[in-house]
């Protein structure tokens, strides 16, 4: 339930125009419902400003079928990462006409309305490769609200990629930069940019990569300051400091 689904009942409730016992049925299921499996937070937008988002690996589909129908009915906008395409084409016939997949992301959006975007996140790649993890994030930040710019195959086997970008990731609020191999990418970027960098590593590149574990050792020793660096392969951790910090700009 978002924040102004509940000042909307409030004043209807102090105008008289909705019961108390009906004002009680609509927020009866805050501030969790519990479906044994799963104990679904209705009341995190109001607390962190962030709804709960569903993350899909592991679970059943018809575990996740019914935490989206928990979600969808409180009136919720719906995220739901890390979803298989065999996930969900076994469960798309029981979602809403507006359900958007994202294929490159694996994430399923379900928008109840649509937000005015605001601010700007540059969500950058160093490589195609690192797409899929950067989609997370861009698609993530765009539910949420946040104007995304995307610059994708930016990185320092050809530093003049980027530095033909400076003009346009200098008109943003924060940076997101999503980086394999040796993870260079954000350094570059935190000695280039006064912007706040988000630092995310990917388990893109050959074996002594490590899975993502020499690009996150990279980034979390770059000697560029402003930066800060999340797990490997979170695109959607890194978008959600990415959007409060993003928040914090507005007017």
């Amino acid at each position: 339930m978002q924040p102004e689904d509940i000042k909307a009942i409030l004043q209807q409730t102090a105008k008289g125009s909705l019961k108390v016992e009906d004002a009680l049925k609509k927020l009866k299921d805050l501030p969790f419902e519990n479906l044994d499996f799963a104990r679904i937070d209705h009341h995190r937008t109001l607390r962190s400003g962030i709804p709960e988002v569903v993350y899909c690996q592991s679970k059943t589909p018809q575990q996740i079928q019914s935490i989206l129908k928990s979600l969808i009915k409180s009136g919720a906008d719906v995220l739901a990462t890390r979803l298989g395409e065999d996930v969900y084409k076994k469960i798309r016939k029981h979602l809403p006409a507006k359900a958007r997949y994202h294929e490159a992301a694996r994430v399923l959006v379900i928008q109840k309305r649509k937000k005015k975007p605001e601010g700007n996140v540059c969500v950058v790649t160093a490589g195609t490769s690192d797409i899929p993890v950067a989609e997370e994030a861009a698609v993530t930040l765009e539910t949420f609200g946040s104007r995304v710019t995307r610059i994708n195959d930016v990185g320092v086997a050809g530093l003049h990629r980027l530095l033909n970008r400076l003009d346009t990731l200098r008109e943003s609020r924060v940076v997101l930069a999503v980086a394999g191999m040796e993870g260079a990418l954000v350094s570059v970027l935190g000695g280039l940019l006064e912007q706040p960098v988000i630092g995310v590593p990917t388990s893109v590149g050959y074996g002594t990569a490590f899975g993502g574990v020499a690009p996150l050792l990279t980034m979390l020793n770059s000697c560029s300051t402003g930066i800060g660096v999340v797990n490997i392969d979170n695109g959607f951790g890194a978008a959600c400091l990415a959007h409060k910090i993003n928040r914090l700009g507005a007017p």
